[in-house]
């Protein structure tokens, strides 16, 4: 596929649930559509707020043929497969190969805390095993362990097939030495909501959103509007959101955001447990902010 289909806006969708715990494909349906309307540039399927872990391997395919079919090729799909067994991680590569997606968002190994070397010949292993596009996704506050700079560019540089990043370390130091550093063509996503203009303003190449699932139009607007440099048109969009995005991470991901979008009547406020549905105060705090946009 086109890399620079990936420049843009993308969105980690949440995956809705019927208040018996079941997965609400009508809803999901609902969603992906409300998203294509909203303009985004991609779609990322099974990710970390779609609460993978607690998915069935049935329901991963389910939903993954959900996808397929709503979004018809409209716009590009991206699929989550990641875990701390590279050879699980490689079985369900292989799995997948049924479905027609555009590309592999693997997060890093989490629980092992595994050393560089290993990371390296996690995602080696990975890269070797399909001739998908793969982007990398380091989110160490949720995998124990970072990818530094020097991996992701290793990394970047030996294997084709290894497309992008998605950064979410927080760290704006090691994502510049990434941004300076790449080869080119080499995306680098925020994976976090709130640092999205800095890391565009710093060269990056977009985001992949957890609030845009509620707020499509907006977000887009935000980050086409950075990647211009347009940044006095993309902050006063941004900083109203501020307030929204304290709220929707306060209580955890997707926590926030499915409250959020109960209260737009796009699914229903259920998560499947070890995750519980937002606070009553939270709950007031963003039914307020919400309405202040």
């Amino acid at each position: 596929m086109d890399k620079a289909l990936l420049r843009g806006m993308g969105v980690a969708v949440v995956t809705p649930f019927t208040q018996n715990f079941e997965v609400d494909y009508n809803a999901l349906k609902k969603i992906i559509h409300h998203l294509l309307n909203g303009g985004v540039d991609y779609l990322v399927a099974l990710g970390t707020t779609a609460e993978i872990s607690t998915l069935t391997e049935a329901e991963k395919q389910k939903i993954i043929n959900c996808f397929v079919n709503e979004v018809d090729n409209k716009i590009p799909l991206i699929i989550g497969i990641g875990g701390n067994s590279t050879q699980a991680v490689i079985q369900q590569v292989k799995v997948f190969e049924q479905f027609k997606y555009d590309a592999i968002l693997s997060v890093s190994p989490y629980y092992n805390r595994p050393s560089q070397q290993a990371i390296f010949h996690h995602y080696k292993a990975i890269a070797n095993a399909t001739t998908k596009p793969i982007i990398l996704y380091n989110v160490p506050a949720r995998t124990g362990s970072n990818i530094d700079a020097t991996t992701t560019l290793k990394l970047a540089e030996t294997f084709k097939n290894i497309i992008g990043v998605k950064e979410a370390s927080a760290n704006l130091n090691q994502i510049m030495q990434i941004i300076a550093n790449k080869p080119s063509g080499f995306l680098v996503i925020s994976g976090d909501d709130a640092l999205t203009i800095p890391i565009i303003a710093a060269g990056g190449d977009g985001l992949i959103s957890v609030v845009a699932n509620a707020f499509p139009k907006d977000w887009v607007a935000i980050v086409n509007q950075a990647l211009q440099q347009n940044f006095n048109t993309a902050n006063p969009i941004y900083y109203k959101y501020l307030n929204v995005l304290e709220g929707i991470y306060r209580e955890g991901n997707p926590t926030g955001v499915k409250c959020v979008l109960n209260q737009l009547g796009l699914c229903d406020n259920v998560l499947r447990l070890p995750l519980i549905a937002a606070s009553e105060g939270l709950k007031e705090d963003l039914n307020r902010l919400v309405k202040l946009l």
